[in-house]
């Protein structure tokens, strides 16, 4: 799956360790993956870029994740989102107000972040 047919992930986390941890993972899975800390750092790429997914936090700075995905909802429809959490009231507002997007709570194993990004891929094609 590596090469450019590989989809595309914009990978958006505000905390460094996780956002290493979950890139490197995902690019060993044979994603291509772009990552940035905010969500205001994400919406130009968006703009610019042809990502199959974001997969973002919810909580962050300056722009929270589900504002993002409104954004990109708008900036690039055919895009897929999933949430990555570690507060569950966070999360049912999510499902609430992004219906399609998905919810993976914190903790979750890798394994786990990369058979529901295999599903999220599986359910488009």
């Amino acid at each position: 799956m590596t090469g450019t047919n590989a989809p595309h992930i914009l990978l958006a986390e505000d905390e460094e360790a996780m956002r290493t941890y979950l890139e490197r993972a995902l690019t060993n899975a044979g994603y291509r993956v772009s990552a940035v800390d905010r969500g205001t750092e994400a919406i130009p790429l968006l703009e610019t870029g042809d990502f199959d997914l974001l997969l973002s936090d919810i909580v962050m700075p300056e722009m929270d994740g589900i504002e993002l995905a409104q954004r990109c909802a708008e900036i690039s429809p055919h895009t897929k989102v999933m949430f990555i959490t570690g507060f569950a009231a966070v999360s049912l507002r999510a499902s609430r107000e992004q219906p399609s997007a998905r919810v993976l709570s914190k903790p979750f194993h890798l394994r786990d972040l990369v058979l529901e990004v295999e599903r999220a891929f599986e359910e488009a094609g």
